[in-house]
């Protein structure tokens, strides 16, 4: 049961990256900043590169390497200090679009839950 939850997770992580590659690629590179609204550049930037990590992440728990829950876990890390900093923008006064929230909720969420069952599912075999 752990095992097929954390294929799962893998799974996930590499859709949720491979998407967020895409959506931000489209953004920096082609013609999605219009739509993009008042994007913060850092979390943007942060977002675009992390998709990369969470391929990565996602095949290194598919295939049960020992290096992967550590690498969830720096995302799930690095994820929440972006979003901290990113309410510090907002705190600032700085433009931001109601969305990037949502988003960044939702890839917290994502990245600490899958760091978990990551951890303990490699823990116990």
């Amino acid at each position: 049961m752990l095992e097929k939850a954390t294929k799962l997770a893998a799974a996930v992580a590499v859709v949720f990256g491979a998407a967020t590659v895409v959506s931000g690629a489209r953004v920096l590179f082609g013609d999605g900043a219009a739509q993009a609204g008042n994007y913060v550049p850092f979390v943007l930037w942060f977002n675009f590169l992390a998709g990369f990590v969470y391929v990565a992440a996602g095949i290194g728990l598919w295939l049960r390497r020992r290096w992967a829950p550590m690498v969830a876990l720096a995302l799930a890390l690095l994820t929440a200090l972006v979003f901290a900093a990113f309410g510090a923008h907002i705190l600032g006064g700085g433009a931001f679009e109601a969305r990037t929230v949502a988003a960044m909720s939702l890839r917290t969420f994502v990245w600490v839950s899958i760091a978990a069952l990551a951890l303990f599912s490699f823990r116990r075999t």
